[in-house]
């Protein structure tokens, strides 16, 4: 990977930032919206969520800062789903797009020579990927509608 310089990867910081206040809204918002038989289960998988996202919010909130940037305080849009197989959905796409993200964002690290940024965003794709596994496997066998 080419160089990157430190502006753009404060820019690519504070959009990776959007999407974790975003992820942060989505499980608050939809822990609250699920409805049905398994809503206690689906609520709380929802609301255990939110703090591994917080932690990645205040690592890149405090990176942007390290590096001379002032972090993000918009969220990215939070996809709009009203069933709880919809929010489910929203959220295994999120977190497959926040894998692909953050292996970017690694290389970028890399390349920028901030090995401390690499490793800790190698932690954060393993957090995100085991929360993509696990909203798929949720899917993996709900029943049709």
């Amino acid at each position: 990977m080419a160089k990157i310089t430190k502006k753009q990867l404060i820019k690519n910081l504070n959009d990776d930032l959007a999407d974790e206040l975003a992820a942060i809204i989505q499980y608050i918002t939809y822990a609250a919206k699920t409805t049905g038989p398994y809503r206690p289960e689906l609520s709380k998988f929802f609301l255990d969520e939110v703090i591994d996202e917080q932690g990645h919010a205040q690592f890149l909130a405090n990176k942007i800062t390290a590096l001379g940037g002032e972090p993000t305080t918009v969220p990215s849009e939070v996809e709009k789903a009203s069933s709880n197989i919809d929010m489910v959905k929203a959220v295994a796409k999120a977190e497959k797009r926040a894998v692909k993200n953050y292996t970017k964002r690694a290389r970028e690290a890399e390349a920028f020579g901030d090995k401390g940024l690499v490793v800790q965003l190698d932690d954060m794709i393993r957090d995100e990927t085991q929360h993509h596994e696990e909203t798929e496997r949720i899917l993996r066998d709900w029943p049709l509608k």
